[in-house]
């Protein structure tokens, strides 16, 4: 009796861990089972993860973080943990930025465009937007940090969360436009339903816990926005997205993420958690209430 009640249900944990699985292959460099199950079908249902990939790398960095910190100087910390972003991804993401930038700043037609996305060679549009975007996304880690060490990992950990949600998103409301045959990536998660969209965006908004409601509220005005206006900007332009244009949406999702934290540098920024616990950023372990100002 026993066993027929529970095999449904770790068969339904293993589907889900299987669609997990397959979201961090496709986004990261990570190591995943070889037991691993794939299929079309089976990536459109992981984008309910991609926010949950996300946490996994949010994580890491912010670790990535308080080693690094713990003997070098915090804008040397910060570089190298970029780095280590580049080598977990792959530079997946970044490299949506700049296709997308070489394919829509480059050309007239959405067939060129779409045919320069897809060419692995980077232009002077790409190149100058990738270096702009890591620029500003360098001076604003480091204005979080010079704040406060927590506002930095907080905000590392929420940008990489919900900047993948945000970009997700956008495969539930536009068409896919581009020939995954001839593309040069992989293949691509093309729908999305309600309940997979509802996930995704669950997860990708938990880490807002841990900030005040005014930050909240402005975080998701600057988002919603933000996601109005590319979603309407990408229609004019190919009439739909690509893989490209979901790499350049959590890029361009994540510094709007980080700009919107750095404009309440001075202000109140956390809710009243006090949360007591040591501090790994010093060269001993001090005991501090990890929390800012109650908002």
């Amino acid at each position: 009796m026993s066993v027929s009640v529970n095999e449904p249900l770790k068969n339904k944990v293993a589907a889900q861990l299987n669609l997990f699985y397959l979201a961090l292959s496709f986004f990261t460099r990570l190591p995943v089972p070889k037991t691993m199950h794939y299929s079309e079908a089976l990536l459109n249902k992981a984008n309910r993860f991609f926010s949950l990939v996300g946490l996994v790398t949010g994580l890491l960095l912010a670790l990535s973080y308080v080693c690094f910190s713990t003997f070098l100087p915090a804008n040397i910390s910060i570089l190298l943990t970029m780095t280590i972003s580049l080598l977990l991804t792959g530079a997946f993401h970044e490299d949506g930025l700049a296709d997308m930038a070489d394919g829509i700043g480059g050309a007239f037609t959405i067939e060129k465009r779409l045919t320069i996305m897809k060419d692995s060679r980077i232009g002077t549009y790409g190149a100058v937007t990738l270096v702009m975007a890591l620029s500003l996304k360098f001076t604003l880690l480091v204005n979080l940090a010079e704040q406060d060490s927590n506002h930095l990992l907080l905000a590392i950990i929420l940008a990489e969360v919900l900047s993948r949600a945000v970009a997700g998103s956008l495969i539930s409301s536009m068409p896919y436009v581009s020939d995954i045959e001839q593309s040069k990536s992989k293949p691509l998660a093309q729908a999305q339903s309600s309940s997979e969209l509802t996930i995704l965006l669950l997860i990708g908004l938990a880490p807002l816990i841990f900030y005040s409601s005014e930050v909240i509220f402005s975080l998701l005005i600057v988002l919603v926005l933000f996601r109005w206006l590319f979603k309407q900007w990408l229609m004019a332009r190919i009439g739909g997205f690509t893989g490209d244009c979901l790499g350049a949406g959590q890029q361009l999702s994540e510094l709007l993420i980080y700009l919107t934290l750095v404009s309440y540098i001075d202000k109140d920024v956390f809710i009243g958690l006090v949360f007591t616990g040591y501090s790994f950023l010093g060269n001993s372990f001090m005991e501090h209430n990890f929390m800012g100002i109650v908002g």
